[in-house]
């Protein structure tokens, strides 16, 4: 029997007993400014700061967003080395990384991978109705770059943060049917 759900040329059936609590933990984005991406990660899409981290000597910021449930606050721990454990050690956050000074250049522009020379691509958020949320985020004037009835596929939606990196938006109920006439 196959360690693995579905198949793919490349896949190891080899399990290694060191990685099983591995845990995928960040991706990392580079920010312009921080001012706007973090009301844009904390307000439109209610993340959490979980942990910010400021290295003056190298000039730099990170900052690590979660989603948190607010009755979920209180399993964090206020003791700031026990936090960065748990920041660390938790899966799928944020990671947005500031260089000083970046708000103040105008040259200073992130590729978000979609266009030419195409690269990192999305990073995807599930919501409990699609609909809602993309009438919300119109309220916040997010920018589309697809809307749920735009293109082929139905039912997933792409918005941009301030930088311009797409964020996949889907209801998870509702992707067996959007999927359906596209994947074998």
């Amino acid at each position: 029997m196959s360690r693995h759900f579905d198949q793919g040329d490349g896949l190891s059936e080899v399990h290694d007993p060191d990685t099983h609590h591995y845990v995928f933990n960040q991706t990392m984005l580079r920010i312009k400014d921080p001012n706007r991406s973090l009301a844009f990660y904390s307000e439109v899409l209610g993340m959490t700061l979980v942990k910010r981290l400021d290295f003056p000597e190298m000039k730099f910021t990170l900052y690590f967003m979660a989603s948190i449930a607010p009755e979920s606050l209180s399993e964090w721990s206020a003791h700031a080395d026990e936090r960065l454990q748990q920041t660390f050690g938790r899966p799928a956050m944020l990671e947005l990384t500031h260089n000083w000074g970046d708000e103040h250049d105008a040259d200073v522009a992130y590729h978000n991978g979609n266009s030419e020379p195409k690269g990192f691509g999305h990073i995807g958020f599930a919501v409990p109705n699609l609909n809602e949320a993309c009438a919300r985020f119109e309220r916040y004037g997010v920018n589309f770059v697809k809307r749920p009835n735009d293109g082929k596929m139905k039912n997933i939606a792409f918005i941009q943060d301030p930088d311009g990196y797409w964020i996949e938006i889907f209801t998870p109920a509702d992707l067996p049917e959007a999927l359906r006439d596209h994947i074998d």
